[in-house]
């Protein structure tokens, strides 16, 4: 069923590797052409043009943006015991390891009298998009709320697109995490026009802008997130999902299928990928996915997904070449299957989550392990994080010299000045020590 690439032979060079891996194609650039103008429309006339543009692509039209506390307070009500539960569990989990990644503030004494100390400072205010296309989404509500508000952010807005079934607001399960998590402002908009009402606000409907908007979505929201870069903060352009999986001959084949196949599931333009030594470990594989995939709810889906260019099997010649090729391709989400797995995991460099061994399945870090989901796709991963504390945070220097810091440097700065013919910065110091008054 899926496709094979034979890399082996010897040992492919990185320029291999990038031609002939398994990739989706998805042109964000092909599509800002039909984006640019919803932006400019909403940026025109705010919450009205948003409320159109979701009536035309989402078919319904609600009372208003943002949606009101008790709707909210209702979803939460009446959410299921079991669902509330496990959102209660995962955020709990979410934010220990999100509260862990906040950094201390610190202080570097270069001299005596000479400071540089280095704050953290939050985001002020944060729009966060969670989609609501072909399925629903409560984990990403928590995978973008928890590390804002572990960060500090003072206030933010989730946005999700309106359901014609629950009244045009978002969907109830996204309304009761969201209560879970205190977040009061929760605009009912998706899409392109989702992303340009938070960046570009509306005044008289009381719709504040933001200064960063994070979250995964579709082409067309990733395409408004490029076009909007500058006039706020964005985080990782997201494509379709991914998952690589290394894998030698002690792996079961039956797990690696199922995770696999739970990628797929996601999108028709998901990439699943296996990467092994082991021709016959491939083939058991392959068989596996066959057998399995027709029973889940979205088979066709999954089908298309891994019958897709951007998805197959990938046999080397050993397990170390394996190693480097999932390096290279640089998965959103990783998993070794190896003997020695936790060994091997510590060699990946590129990567936006690793997955170690055959119990730390992808499933577990979409929405329990603790870890955040919002990662680096189509190979951004060799420079580019996933969503996390640290995104909502800005590094800040303070400066701290007294005058006998400040004369010790004074040549330096002078000398380096002169050397970049921008000589008033050196008679910017000069003036401290040569000007009357401090005689």
């Amino acid at each position: 069923m899926m496709h094979r690439i034979d890399l082996t032979g010897g040992r492919p060079t990185a320029a291999q590797l990038r031609r002939r891996l398994p990739r989706g194609r998805t042109d964000v650039a092909a599509v800002a052409e039909s984006v640019a103008p919803i932006l400019e429309e909403v940026r025109e006339r705010g919450a009205a043009a948003a409320l159109d543009y979701g009536e035309r692509f989402d078919g319904v039209r609600p009372q208003a943006v943002r949606v009101p506390a008790e709707a909210i307070d209702a979803a939460l009500r009446e959410a299921d015991s079991q669902v509330r539960a496990a959102l209660e569990g995962a955020i709990a989990r979410v934010r220990r390891v999100h509260a862990d990644q906040v950094p201390a503030p610190h202080t570097t004494e270069l001299a005596p009298g000479a400071l540089v100390t280095e704050r953290f400072l939050p985001i002020e205010r944060v729009g966060l998009y969670v989609p609501g296309g072909r399925a629903v989404y409560p984990s990403s509500v928590i995978m973008n709320v928890v590390p804002a508000q572990e960060a500090g952010a003072a206030s933010m807005v989730v946005a999700s697109p309106p359901q014609p079934d629950n009244h045009g607001w978002p969907h109830p399960t996204i309304l009761a995490a969201c209560a879970l998590l205190g977040v009061k402002e929760v605009w009912a908009v998706g899409g392109a026009q989702a992303v340009a009402l938070m960046a570009y606000g509306d005044d008289a409907e009381g719709l504040v802008p933001v200064d960063m908007i994070t979250g995964p979505g579709n082409i067309f929201v990733t395409a408004a997130k490029r076009l909007v870069r500058g006039v706020v903060g964005t985080d990782a352009e997201a494509g379709p999902t991914e998952i690589a999986i290394v894998a030698d001959e002690d792996a079961d084949p039956v797990y690696l299928a199922y995770d696999l196949i739970s990628q797929a599931e996601h999108d028709p333009m998901a990439a699943s990928v296996l990467i092994t030594h082991s021709a016959e470990l491939a083939d058991a594989v392959d068989r596996e996915v066959e057998a399995r995939y027709t029973v889940t709810e979205h088979a066709e889906r999954v089908a298309q997904a891994l019958g897709g260019e951007q998805s197959g099997i990938v046999l080397v010649d050993s397990p170390e070449i394996a190693l480097a090729t999932a390096d290279a391709y640089a998965a959103e989400h990783l998993e070794i299957h190896t003997r020695h797995a936790q060994r091997d995991a510590e060699t990946i460099r590129h990567a936006g989550a690793i997955f170690v061994g055959p119990y730390s399945p992808v499933p577990l870090g979409d929405y329990a392990a603790g870890s955040n989901h919002v990662l680096p796709t189509s190979g951004t991963a060799r420079f580019s994080p996933g969503l996390s504390t640290h995104t909502f945070l800005r590094p800040v220097n303070i400066v701290s010299y007294d005058r006998p810091a400040l004369e010790e440097i004074a040549p330096a700065i002078i000398a380096l000045a002169e050397a970049e013919r921008l000589p008033a910065h050196g008679e910017a110091i000069r003036a401290r020590f040569e000007h009357k008054e401090d005689k």
